[in-house]
């Protein structure tokens, strides 16, 4: 899911894999050689990526709008903007507060990963119980063979974790937090069967979080309809990770749009067409944009090729003076280095 496997050519061989690898993370050689220095990212031309928040500041001003970009208002107080050549497609940049952000940025990582919602730590660890505060409360998750063919998983204080040899595995918590990559909120998808499972234990999405998701897709629905969010997949990004080329396409209507948050750190998110030789078209996702995609946009190949965790490219001091004023270190420290995209889909 982070990322694709490219066997040897693959990134030479499609428009998309040529996009993905001009925008991804690569660091200079002297940095990496060096133990003492902070690892420095190299340069990127960032020329051609389509800048939704410049856009609307400057159309908001009367400006005129960049060739291929439309705007509207569908009701919401801020335009709306489409791409031609790519209906079902509409941006809504700035579209969540900064206290929706925070709101479902904490939610994201102390609700959403909550048994029985499932992440990709069930695998190998199974249900993970207050994985945050393990994290915060430097925690660290133990495995108890002692029981023979029934090995059990629980997080200990530190000091409590038996020395080696004593039949134990154990795992910081904050490691696991940094390796958590997604969580699912409704219905359970089963990543094995690529469908989803209604016969798997689950919480319903929260209601606010529905009430939000319906009003944000508003611009996407057929007319007369109203969205109904049945299940979503929380992804988490970190310095580094990128989410591979890829369709949603396991939901029984595509008519219907899928609604994709974004909180934290800046991206760069590709759209493509409908097939991998498609050019993409490059734009930057800031925390609190929005994006809609339904119909023919359902069809498109998209991913998200790199992310800004730098403090001059990252674009989050609204959300780190929020969360230190709160005095919350911790979410605060894992705010500054990651990306959270909740993406919301009626499956049937």
């Amino acid at each position: 899911m982070y990322g694709t496997e490219e066997r040897p050519g693959d990134s030479e061989r499609t428009a998309f894999r040529r996009a993905e690898k001009k925008f991804k993370l690569y660091y200079d050689d002297g940095s990496l050689k060096s133990s003492r220095k902070k690892k420095q990212a190299k340069p990127v031309d960032v020329s051609d990526v389509i800048d939704y928040k410049a856009i609307s500041e400057a159309y908001e001003r009367g400006g005129e709008l960049p060739a291929g970009v439309v705007a509207g208002r569908c009701g919401f107080p801020r335009p709306v903007f489409c791409l031609e050549g790519r209906p079902g497609f509409y941006f809504i940049p700035g579209a969540l507060s900064l206290e929706e952000q925070c709101q479902w940025m904490r939610e994201s990582l102390l609700s959403f990963p909550q048994p029985p919602n499932r992440t990709n730590h069930n695998a190998i660890y199974g249900p993970l119980q207050d994985l945050f505060a393990a994290a915060k409360e430097r925690k660290v998750l133990v495995k108890d063979e002692s029981d023979g063919d029934r090995p059990t998983w629980k997080f200990v204080d530190e000091p409590e974790v038996p020395l080696r040899g004593n039949g134990c595995t154990s795992y910081s918590a904050s490691a696991l937090l940094r390796k958590l990559r997604w969580s699912t909120l409704g219905l359970q998808f089963d990543w094995s069967q690529r469908n989803y499972d209604a016969s798997l234990p689950h919480n319903k999405i929260p209601d606010a979080l529905c009430q939000l998701a319906k009003r944000l897709a508003s611009p996407a629905m057929p007319k007369g309809e109203e969205f109904r969010p049945e299940a979503a997949i929380v992804n988490y990004f970190a310095s580094g990770d990128t989410l591979g080329g890829h369709l949603d396409d396991m939901e029984a209507d595509w008519s219907k749009p899928i609604v994709s948050m974004s909180l934290g750190c800046k991206a760069i998110f590709l759209l493509g067409g409908k097939t991998r030789q498609d050019d993409p078209i490059a734009m930057f996702l800031r925390s609190g944009d929005v994006v809609l995609m339904a119909g023919e946009a359902r069809e498109c190949f998209h991913g998200v090729p790199r992310i800004f965790t730098d403090r001059d490219t990252a674009e989050i001091p609204p959300l780190e003076l929020h969360f230190s004023l709160q005095d919350d270190c911790f979410l605060l420290e894992y705010l500054r280095n990651s990306r959270i995209n909740i993406n919301i889909r009626q499956v049937f």
